[in-house]
């Protein structure tokens, strides 16, 4: 891979998921100001003409009003914690939206559904670079943003490895400070990634630098060849629509433990954990395993 820069560590990012059947847009064209504004204003990390589409479509049967109330949910998510924002949003994501509606005089309930997990293409998969957020009158603009369904799920921070100043530490570096002062963009982050082209690594929101994990299988049967980029195994292998879908359901996951503070006092501390390429690919082997042996012995217990 030649003449690597920032700028082809980026179309090479995009290309990849483009291969994977993603959608792409420019984030300048999108922008408020843009050729192709699907932004109200920087300060819009959700676009929200795609989301609202992508949930009608995967809940045809609810109201128009209901559907509003999903999106206006997402939109309250604020607590001070940007960790506890996010594990609001996850749970909304993999264990739907709470919404009550009247219908032929009825007061119901029901679950809206902001991503269709069982069936990937019925999702809509876009991948944006180049997107600028301002919040509190601070201007980013992280390198490559994964939107399924109009909801900013990936952020990808590339570093040209060509620069030795420029390592993959640093754009893990960068995307703290974007946690600091675009927080808004992480509480619907699932998965980050830092990359320089060739080492690429995958993260949560609340992982150190040492908890970043190269994904080193596409298939989970063979381990890729060491020729062959961490940045287009990770894509390949993680971000193929299918895989995807089916880690942020099941692969996800906050854990919380009792730390003490500088005054001694308890207190709760949630930690974000993702599961690594092998523990992905061992836990739905024995999943698959399993569903054999069931249908082998016909469930004859049951």
């Amino acid at each position: 891979m030649p003449n690597l820069t920032e700028s082809s560590i980026e179309n090479l990012t995009i290309e990849l998921l483009k291969s994977q059947g993603y959608d792409y847009l420019f984030g300048p064209d999108i922008a408020p100001d843009g050729e192709n504004p699907l932004r109200r204003s920087f300060e819009d990390v959700i676009l929200f003409d795609r989301l609202k589409t992508a949930v009608k479509n995967i809940n045809p049967d609810l109201p128009e009003y209901a559907i509003d109330d999903t999106i206006k949910q997402l939109t309250q998510i604020k607590t001070p914690d940007l960790t506890a924002n996010n594990e609001i949003f996850h749970r909304l994501l993999t264990e739907g939206v709470k919404v009550t509606y009247r219908k032929n005089g009825e007061e119901r309930g029901d679950i809206v559904w902001l991503i269709d997990f069982k069936n990937p293409e019925n999702n809509d998969f876009l991948v944006v670079n180049q997107f600028t957020v301002i919040e509190n009158n601070v201007n980013k603009r992280p390198d490559v943003v994964i939107f399924v369904n109009g909801l900013p799920l990936v952020v990808i921070e590339l570093k040209n490895p060509a620069d030795e100043n420029a390592t993959i530490k640093s754009a893990y570096n960068q995307l703290q400070t974007y946690k600091q002062v675009i927080p808004s963009l992480f509480t619907y982050n699932e998965i980050l990634i830092i990359s320089d082209g060739l080492e690429a690594k995958m993260g949560s929101l609340s992982a150190g630098y040492d908890r970043f994990m190269s994904w080193k299988s596409i298939d989970g049967k063979k381990v890729a060849p060491k020729l062959m980029s961490e940045l287009e195994v990770l894509i390949m292998g993680l971000l193929n629509k299918n895989t995807f879908l089916d880690y942020i359901k099941f692969f996800i996951l906050f854990d919380k433990s009792k730390k003490e503070d500088e005054k001694g006092q308890s207190i709760i501390q949630t930690t974000k954990k993702i599961a690594a390429y092998h523990q992905y690919f061992a836990v739905n082997k024995a999943i698959k395993s399993t569903i054999r042996a069931i249908g082998k012995d016909k469930i004859s217990n049951f």
